[in-house]
């Protein structure tokens, strides 16, 4: 995707050249996280002056030698510091005044700033990129469930020929999947909390400067735009995170089941589906004819790098006593696992909008097992008029049908041990003995609904998510 692409080659992880989401780099690069931890920065700064603590002048410092403040910068002081966030409150200082200078991370440990920043980054990214994202695909999926609502389409169960159904039906099962995450995501993300409590969360510090200590914390996250966890010790709370990643990591279990239907659809033998040559597709190097569905396959790839990271994700939960640094490196990680996952959305999205169904492909492949997927309404039919073992006699007409070639409808007209139960079929059930299509139950109307109802809520959540 070369429009996603990082221009630079210099770089370890393939999340930074190959599978970048540029719109993501705002928030989840390393310059983002710089730039969060200093909006932290001057915000308490800013409630140190409304409460007096420090000057106003002193916070206006602050605020303006916050944001000029680097990533480089910070780098190359944590080089001499060995200390990210001591690294980051050295270079605001620079070129502040004395009296400005104590105020910088006055009250403030580390993970106050780094929690809260962390918290509100993932809060902006998810917001403003991932979740319209979702959105997006999530009606590129429902405008496929509803264009295709009455495509007929065998259904497969065990990898067999099951009963019809149609391939908007199909669709409308991942669209209301899919729906149900988008949903769990927007509440998981509304509840991230960030924390301004000190070292051990108990208040010690801020406790020095002001008579309200919880207040003083609950003004300096609304200067963020966030809320304060009821009770945190040196970090915050750990569960809103893992709930969001949860909801996060079952939503690309989504994206990966879809994807291999659609690749599995594409198989010569089931054509069902297509896709045109381009970023998605790519020809073998060696045999030209291939058509490789190498975007679902990178989506189902990049899955399986995600998805095991919710067991680290549910190890940092735990934190001995009041904190301890075993979840420090891991959760540096989350930037890239988030954006994988978005880039793994578009992607789908981008091919749920190529894709091009192959109705006649479908019929064909009905064909092939239709007669076959009479065998359960006939059961149903025989025993509903007073056959003593149905299940298993169809069972065995089925076998004979299938070595012989032989019809199975034909079969069940012509055993004169079923006329008994056969005459008392009505039109409606004789009209399926001849046409097997007719077995579909209410799937288009089901697919109608579902495209119906999701397309409304999508309306519903998109407005929720842009408050």
């Amino acid at each position: 995707m070369e429009d996603d692409l990082v221009s630079v080659y210099d770089m370890l992880s393939p999340s930074d050249y190959r599978y970048c989401v540029k719109d993501l780099l705002p928030y989840l690069s390393e310059e983002a996280y710089v730039k969060y931890k200093s909006k932290v920065e001057s915000a308490l700064a800013a409630v140190l002056a409304k409460r007096k603590v420090i000057s106003e002048k002193s916070a206006r410092e602050i605020a303006k030698s916050a944001e000029r403040v680097s990533a480089k910068a910070v780098y190359e002081e944590e080089s001499r510091t060995g200390h990210d966030v001591i690294a980051q409150v050295n270079v605001i200082k620079r070129g502040l005044s004395a009296q400005a200078r104590t105020g910088v991370h006055r009250t403030a440990t580390s993970y106050d700033v780094v929690d809260s920043a962390n918290m509100l980054r993932y809060k902006d990214a998810f917001t403003r990129i991932i979740i319209p994202d979702l959105i997006a695909l999530e009606r590129s999926w429902i405008r496929i469930a509803r264009q295709e609502k009455d495509t007929l389409q065998i259904g497969r169960t065990h990898l067999q020929h099951a009963e019809p159904i149609t391939f908007g039906f199909t669709m409308a099962w991942y669209v209301s999947r899919l729906g149900g995450r988008i949903g769990r995501i927007i509440d998981a993300v509304e509840n991230l909390k960030g924390k301004f409590s000190g070292a051990v969360g108990a208040y010690n510090a801020s406790s020095l400067f002001v008579n309200d200590p919880e207040r003083f914390e609950k003004d300096v996250l609304n200067e963020l735009g966030l809320s304060p966890t009821e009770i945190s010790t040196q970090i915050v709370q750990p569960e809103p995170m893992t709930d969001l990643f949860h909801y996060t990591v079952s939503s690309f279990t989504i994206l990966a089941n879809w994807a291999d239907d659609m690749r599995n659809l594409q198989r010569p033998e089931i054509a069902e589906i297509g896709q045109p040559r381009g970023k998605d597709i790519s020809r073998s190097s060696t045999m030209p004819h291939k058509a490789n569905p190498v975007g679902l396959e990178n989506i189902k790839s990049l899955w399986k790098v995600t998805m095991p990271f919710m067991s680290t994700m549910y190890l940092d939960q735990i934190s001995d006593h009041q904190r301890d640094l075993t979840n420090s490196a891991s959760q540096r990680y989350l930037p890239q696992l988030f954006d994988q996952f978005d880039y793994s959305v578009r992607r789908a999205a981008r091919i749920a909008g190529s894709i091009k169904p192959h109705a006649q492909n479908m019929l064909r492949n009905f064909a092939m097992g239709s007669d076959k997927a009479l065998a359960e309404p006939l059961h149903l039919m025989l025993a509903a008029y007073g056959h003593p073992n149905s299940h298993e006699y169809m069972g065995k007409l089925a076998d004979q049908a299938n070595e012989t070639g032989t019809r199975l409808a034909d079969l069940v007209m012509k055993d004169k041990s079923l006329e008994p139960y056969v005459k008392k079929f009505t039109p409606a059930q004789i009209s399926i003995l001849k046409d097997p299509s007719k077995y579909v139950g209410i799937a288009s109307k089901k697919a109608e609904k579902v495209a119906d109802a999701w397309e409304k809520r999508m309306s519903e959540l998109g407005k929720q998510n842009a408050v």
